[in-house]
């Protein structure tokens, strides 16, 4: 193995005020999905990072109503298939939304994003400055930075781009939000949100009671039905999340809407329980009454494959020799990992700076992981020949 752990030390030690610095000002650029200039703006800014760097950039529009996305590389001509870096630089939160934008309080940084997920794209900038420094020019390194990630690519083609742009990679690594355990992700679950609605007949509950048809009651026959597709062994939960219907107690409801969570671990389980949620959603048990289902995928499932876990053996046999101790998990929640892994390249999730508690104010990451995480990627970027 290539062990340049001392220089790699030495490098970290001198740019700490730069990594926090840099850390700093892509936190403080805020930028929830929709609003569209100031995730341009972010954008931007990291873009004039990398090209700093040598890379060629350029940014792809996705859709109208959301961010571009960037792609940058560097090194086109080098031998070898690139190592691909990925994330997103959108926020949930909309921008005003913390007291105080960026905050280290006793070995822990606050802020919007901080965790999830700019913290992991600095230490992607950081493992590439690094390389510099040790002469490192063996394959090319590419970056695939989304600007919609947060709401699942829902508005735009981001998905696509990020199938396309991803093919043909040596390996991927998905600078999402690190595990406080120290595990790295190796597969996650997809998202779908199902949109029903029922539409009924409304009339006055006293005086024309038979005219009506209810649609809260159409509804409670589908509910039950849908929660009971939840199938735990095979990895697939199905949440009917939010209902609403009727407008008033006196009068028979005329519509009623549910939104359901669905999550699934693979395309064929995704296949399966649209199909059975669309069968329920077709009977009808109060004549008089109508039903629409809308699918909505929202990020497919990162699968865990033999090219998966050959990557993660990889990572952790340098992890274990470097003195970072990984494990694996898989998730619930989605990421662009998903669309590595249908390009064809193997991913690792969740190797970004390690923190919790992802979109809510109290999300925090731990400094020093940002310095463990840079030695490790850099470790690993040294070591490619071996995978």
């Amino acid at each position: 193995m290539i062990n340049k752990n001392q220089e790699i030390l030495a490098f970290i030690e001198e740019q700490k005020p730069n990594i926090i610095k840099d850390w700093q000002e892509l936190v403080e650029l805020e930028g929830s999905t929709l609003e569209k200039p100031k995730v341009e703006k972010t954008i931007s800014k990291f873009q004039s990072w990398l090209e700093a760097e040598g890379f060629t950039c350029k940014v792809i529009d996705v859709g109208e109503q959301t961010a571009g996305t960037l792609i940058g590389m560097l090194g086109e001509e080098r031998a070898g298939k690139p190592i691909l870096f990925s994330g997103h630089l959108d926020t949930v939160y909309p921008e005003g939304t913390f007291e105080k934008e960026f905050q280290i309080v006793d070995g822990k940084a606050f802020g919007p994003g901080v965790l999830d997920m700019k913290g992991g794209l600095i230490i992607a900038l950081y493992v590439v400055k690094a390389l510099r420094v040790l002469g490192y020019e063996e394959t090319p390194i590419k970056f695939i930075v989304s600007g919609d990630e947060e709401n699942g690519h829902q508005l735009s083609k981001g998905d696509d781009l990020f199938v396309e742009e991803a093919k043909n990679c040596l390996f991927g690594l998905n600078m999402e939000t690190g595990r406080i355990d120290n595990k790295l992700c190796i597969g996650r679950k997809g998202v779908i949100n199902a949109l029903i609605t029922v539409t009924g007949v409304g009339s006055h509950a006293g005086n024309d009671f038979e005219s009506g048809r209810n649609a809260i009651t159409e509804m409670a026959h589908k509910v039950l039905l849908l929660h009971d597709l939840t199938d735990l062994e095979a990895g697939t939960t199905v949440n009917p999340g939010v209902i609403a219907g009727g407008t008033v107690i006196n009068a028979t409801p005329a519509s009623c809407t549910l939104k359901v969570d669905v999550r699934y671990k693979s395309l064929d389980a995704a296949e399966k329980v649209v199909n059975e949620i669309k069968n329920i959603c077709k009977k009808t048990y109060i004549e008089g009454t109508s039903t629409e289902v809308k699918i909505i995928e929202a990020l497919k499932s990162f699968e865990t494959n033999d090219k998966v876990e050959k990557l993660l053996g990889f990572i952790q046999t340098i992890a274990a020799e470097t003195n970072h101790v990984t494990g694996s998990v898989y998730l619930g929640g989605g990421s662009d990992a998903a669309y590595v892994g249908i390009a064809g390249t193997p991913a690792i999730c969740s190797i970004g700076v390690l923190g919790q508690w992802n979109h809510t104010q109290e999300e925090y990451a731990v400094v020093q992981s940002m310095f463990d995480r840079i030695s490790l990627v850099t470790t690993v970027v040294l070591n490619q020949k071996t995978f």
